[in-house]
């Protein structure tokens, strides 16, 4: 319940700009955001694993 809260709360605008932050599209987690994809990483690991992403691949060196 919290953590909903939390989310819906972050989806208002507010009132200062500078108190605005990113939060993943997909499961609302505010840390480890990638701006280019819009989703956490986790969410993005999983996504790109199941090739969800075009032009991503996994790196091996």
């Amino acid at each position: 319940m919290a953590r909903l809260a939390l989310i819906v709360k972050q989806k208002k605008e507010p009132k200062f700009k500078v108190r605005k932050y990113n939060r993943c599209s997909l499961c609302g987690r505010p840390r480890g955001y990638l701006r280019k994809f819009g989703v956490c990483r986790i969410c993005f690991r999983n996504m790109a694993s199941s090739g969800k992403i075009p032009g991503v691949r996994k790196a091996s060196w």
